[in-house]
């Protein structure tokens, strides 16, 4: 049960700790809306990890020989969503900067948090990073394949936990990095930054 655990406790971290577009739009998120939002868009990425943690235990490896012919596709597909989302969050800003100095219309009511769990959910499960990750997890852990029901569980749980605690840390610190630049100015350069590091993130995923 305790090597289940400190499986599970390494296999989400190993997945969520390096910091890559999904995480740099996280926290980009939560700067721009609230902390609930932020913690909602979390939960949705700890949720795919989990996920490819509970295929990766009961799926053996079928999954990884499964997966291999859509990985290409993944790839431009997850490619595509995050250059999708630079444009829209750098468009965003600018629109809401130019209107707040017009002084002509109010800025649009931020993502809702079930919406915001929702998209990180499914960028999170496009991912082909997170999907080569698990993969492998089963080629190369034949163990995790063999273990108990209840010890597959506890591996499982321990991913999704794992994963969440570190998602959550990235939304406390976009919040605060909201508070921090609560001006205008501060928003919008926040937003044109980070969509430029999405930008630059999704095409290294296609060199």
């Amino acid at each position: 049960m305790t090597a289940a655990l400190v499986a599970g406790l390494l296999a989400g971290y190993g997945i969520a700790v390096p910091v890559g577009a999904v995480a740099t739009y996280l926290v980009s998120l939560t700067a721009r809306t609230s902390l609930r939002t932020g913690v909602c868009a979390a939960l949705g990425v700890a949720t795919a990890d989990g996920l490819y943690a509970l295929l990766a235990t009961v799926g053996g490896a079928a999954l990884a020989a499964a997966l291999q012919p859509l990985l290409g596709p993944l790839r431009w597909a997850s490619a595509l969503v995050l250059v999708a989302l630079a444009i829209r969050g750098a468009v965003t800003a600018v629109r809401q900067y130019r209107r707040h100095r017009l002084a002509t219309r109010t800025t649009p009511p931020p993502p809702s948090p079930a919406r915001a769990y929702l998209s990180l959910l499914g960028i999170t499960l496009l991912n082909p990073t997170t999907v080569i990750y698990f993969a492998a997890l089963v080629l190369g852990t034949r163990a995790t394949v063999a273990l108990p029901a209840l010890e597959q569980g506890v591996f499982v749980l321990a991913a999704f936990t794992a994963s969440a605690s570190w998602q959550l840390s990235l939304a406390g610190g976009g919040a605060l990095l909201g508070q921090a630049l609560t001006g205008d100015r501060g928003r919008l350069v926040t937003a044109l930054v980070s969509s430029a590091v999405i930008l630059a993130l999704a095409g290294g995923m296609l060199l």
